[in-house]
């Protein structure tokens, strides 16, 4: 039975969420659903009747009856966000008990999250836009080998000295750099300790879990955190996340080889939008991006930020296409664009009078890139309501297949609206 792997094809807030929770109703079950990067530094957010949440470190799988949510080898956890994100959900019935977490996950200690608030702010207008969640100073640590794993926890004596290993090099930071204090070894074994009991049964050799899922013919969701464009390797970089989020990154992220996945699903916005520092060819700063905003409600499901806002990108969805392999796109938040006259689509880059069709190589033609746009005719009629391609009206269905056309993949779905049942599916594509 199928791997499926679930990706955001724009700088994130595409509505993946949804995208998995569309995949688990629509007749065939999803048995698991894995999260297989990043942390709590992105969010999704799913509409269920008249009940919104928020998921930041969760897969959004753990809404999703007779599901069990896996958080991969990938993933990097805040074990306070982990058990604050459980019991605000086990409050409002969301049954969480089937979650499993990576032995091999690693773990953001506190100091993490103290080094990427300061480093931040000592860059200034320099600055990568992180969340300061300590996500960046922990994938550093995995790459450095003195991260710090889920498995760790369970030894103290390995912990212990992982700690001390770690503090040898930061508190000098912390200290003579950032003129912050010291972190004690203590504090921070105490810290990580208190998390272990409740934790034990949730972890798991994942990997081996989910090949022997596959061998049993259950279906298998890789959900993605971030978004094609915030990957490490392939992204806008260095204003970027610091793992990967594109499709190749779901096999790190999880122990699922290549040869297992069966389809690559991208979401993507019916416009654009970016949180945090870097390029965005599209980005509107007029009437126009705030009207996208408040009509959209572009607020980060994490921090709140507003989301800075433009038109669709063509360019940038060909792009995901062919880094992904995508094999069809959901398309969310077609209803945003409802009541505008003409809605442009950028069709390619202008770079000091050069046609680009595709990205520009170098991060500093990206940078200058000017959006050549072509209009097409909106709509006024309140699409909400529409559950087939042939109820949008015209100019709409125009628009969905303008932007198909453009974006190197079919379109499967449609979103509507924010609840789990406002999409247009196009069952032959499903």
């Amino acid at each position: 039975m199928p791997a499926i792997v679930l990706v955001g094809a724009q700088w994130g807030d595409e509505g993946k969420g949804k995208a998995t929770d569309l995949l688990g109703n629509t007749g065939s079950a999803i048995d698991y659903v894995v999260k297989f990067n990043g942390g709590n530094n992105a969010g999704h957010t799913v509409v269920i009747g008249s009940e919104k949440y928020a998921l930041h470190l969760l897969p959004s799988g753990i809404l999703t009856p007779g599901c069990t949510p896996v958080i991969g080898n990938g993933v990097v956890v805040d074990l306070s966000v982990l058990f604050t994100e459980i019991d605000g959900l086990e409050a409002r019935g969301v049954d969480t008990s089937r979650l499993v977490v990576s032995a091999n996950a690693h773990v953001i200690p506190p100091y993490n999250r103290t080094l990427d608030k300061v480093t931040e702010r000592f860059l200034g207008k320099r600055r990568i836009g992180t969340t300061g969640r300590g996500i960046g100073p922990t994938y550093a640590d995995k790459m450095n080998r003195i991260g710090i794993r889920i498995q760790d926890l369970y030894d103290e004596n390995i912990l212990r000295q992982k700690v001390e290993g770690a503090l040898d090099i930061k508190n000098q930071l912390l200290v003579k750099v950032y003129n912050r204090r010291a972190v004690t070894v203590q504090e921070t074994v105490e810290e990580l300790l208190s998390y272990a009991e409740r934790l034990r049964p949730m972890v798991a050799d994942t990997g081996v879990l989910l090949h022997r899922a596959l061998d049993d013919g259950k279906t298998v969701v890789l959900e993605a955190g971030q978004a094609t464009l915030l990957d490490v390797d392939h992204g806008t970089y260095p204003f970027v996340t610091s793992s990967n989020a594109i499709s190749a990154g779901a096999c790190t992220g999880s122990g699922i080889p290549p040869t297992r996945i069966d389809r690559v699903m991208a979401v993507v916005k019916a416009y654009t939008t970016r949180v945090g520092e870097g390029p965005f060819p599209t980005e509107l700063l007029d009437a126009d991006g705030e009207w996208l905003r408040q009509q959209g409600f572009e607020f980060g499901t994490t921090t709140g930020r507003p989301r800075r806002c433009g038109w669709y990108d063509a360019v940038i969805a060909r792009y995901a296409a062919r880094v992904n392999g995508v094999s069809d796109f959901v398309l969310t938040k077609l209803d945003t664009l409802t009541g505008r006259e003409k809605i442009p689509i950028c069709v390619a880059y202008d770079v000091a009078g050069i046609r680009y069709d595709e990205l520009p190589m170098t991060q500093s033609d990206f940078h200058h890139a000017k959006p050549v746009y072509e209009e097409l005719d909106g709509w006024s009629e309140d699409i909400t309501g529409c559950r087939s391609f042939d109820d949008l009206p015209k100019n709409a269905q125009n628009y969905v297949r303008a932007v198909e056309s453009m974006s190197g993949a079919l379109i499967s779905a449609v979103g509507v609206g924010p609840e789990r049942t406002q999409m247009v599916v196009l069952e032959d594509r499903l």
